[in-house]
């Protein structure tokens, strides 16, 4: 298995609403940068997993664990935010499934 493609996890925690402003202050701050393992998730296993199927969901192997909190990650710099669905454990890494992130 190749683990080739930059993923990269943000956090929005230091985001907050300013009433003052009205509007949001802070941005996302990046948690981890690492590499993994990227494959789409088929059509089958996503009606196993979640009883429905969803257009653009992954399946992202990591060697390492996955941060504590994260809002979205990005994949190879990509422009677009993929959030998290479902999150399993092994004792070769883990292994997380993530959906596009609804603008």
């Amino acid at each position: 298995m190749r683990y080739d493609s930059k993923v990269k996890f943000y956090s929005d925690s230091k985001k907050r609403y300013n009433p003052k402003t009205s509007k949001y202050e802070g941005g996302a701050e990046l948690v981890l940068e690492t590499y993994a393992n990227v494959t789409d998730l088929g059509l089958t296993r996503q009606k196993q997993l979640f009883d429905s199927i969803k257009i653009e969901q992954l399946t992202v192997r990591l060697i390492e664990s996955c941060p504590r909190s994260w809002a979205y990650l990005t994949i190879d710099d990509q422009p677009k935010k993929y959030k998290l669905s479902k999150q399993l454990n092994s004792l070769k890494g883990t292994a997380i499934i993530v959906e596009e992130l609804s603008k």
